[in-house]
């Protein structure tokens, strides 16, 4: 049985999954892990710059990573993209990573980030005769792809992202009324300076994926049932229920406040309010009364890619 291992080397984390390949294309998953890094959160200006410790960090989880792969004997694959992509020092980066953990990474464009995205979320939702759009906000990066029954539309990436404006907005992770007004705009400024994105395209169904709104649902979850859920896959949430969860985020001023709403996933609650913002003016932008949850994405999409391509 052919096996893979995947990693997305996303902003905000590293995600690794193994999964062994079935036959006729479909995939078990044996193994996952997630490890919270911040790429280019500790220097420079933006994203700009991949700190030593950063590096050191990312060399030992892939490193970790790498060994479960052999493990498993599965086949190993790196995808880098926002923070890697950007960086000032990304051939430095890259050249430390190989030179320590013996392969090459992958760096991708935001519109192959997308496409491989909704590779995922093609898989885990039934939408392939469906006109969907799709969201992913990550740590550096939000990615937008509208696709009529597979056909892609358009798919575009904007450099907005939770670690991304928290750093800008919420250096210290304290929520001032000021720095959310500056966020704002920002994200609106970002979101309507590009002349690709079709507000006025009509769709069946949107569908966010990935951390800030897994953690969305999460938030919304718990706040209607009173308890957290294993899996939020096909999990819908309508704006009115974001909203309300939104407010209670940027009310509580602190990390620690953060931490104390129930549903909130802790290694998240510095930079969840940024990431809030982002889905607040996107959901505002394109109309979005509710919004599906796909839990695949990036590294599901990375595991497809390989099968159709074999």
């Amino acid at each position: 049985m052919r096996r893979i291992a995947a990693v997305d080397m996303g902003t905000n984390s590293f995600h690794l999954i193994i999964v062994e390949v079935n036959g006729d294309g479909s995939f078990i998953l044996l193994y996952r892990q997630r490890e919270v890094i911040r790429l280019g959160s500790h220097k420079g200006e933006d994203l700009s710059v991949i700190s030593d410790g950063e590096t050191e960090k990312a060399i030992d989880l892939l490193s970790n990573f790498k060994s479960l792969a052999d493990y498993h004997g599965a086949e190993f694959y790196a995808v880098a993209t926002s923070a890697v992509r950007e960086a000032q020092n990304k051939n430095e980066f890259l050249e430390r990573v190989f030179d320590k953990v013996g392969f090459d990474i992958n760096v991708i464009d935001g519109r192959r980030e997308a496409e491989l995205i909704f590779l995922g979320v093609q898989k885990a939702l039934p939408v392939s005769d469906k006109k969907v759009l799709c969201i992913d906000i990550g740590g550096g990066s939000t990615e937008f792809l509208l696709a009529d029954k597979g056909k892609i539309i358009f798919a575009e990436s904007i450099k907005i992202g939770a670690v991304r404006l928290a750093k800008m907005f919420f250096p210290d992770y304290q929520l001032k009324t000021r720095a959310i007004k500056d966020c704002k705009f920002y994200i609106n400024q970002a979101l309507n300076g590009n002349k690709n994105l079709d507000y006025s395209q009509s769709f069946d169904i949107a569908v966010g994926t990935s951390g800030t709104i897994n953690a969305a649902a999460a938030l919304v979850y718990s706040k209607i049932s009173g308890k957290k859920s294993k899996s939020y896959n096909g999990l819908t949430f309508s704006y009115s229920d974001f909203r309300s969860v939104l407010t209670e985020v940027l009310e509580a001023q602190t990390t620690a406040e953060r931490i104390a709403l129930q549903g909130m996933e802790v290694k998240r609650a510095d930079i969840i309010p940024a990431g809030l913002l982002i889905l607040r003016r996107a959901m505002k932008n394109f109309n979005i009364k509710e919004i599906t949850i796909s839990e695949y994405a990036l590294r599901e999409g990375i595991i497809l890619n390989l099968i159709k391509n074999h």
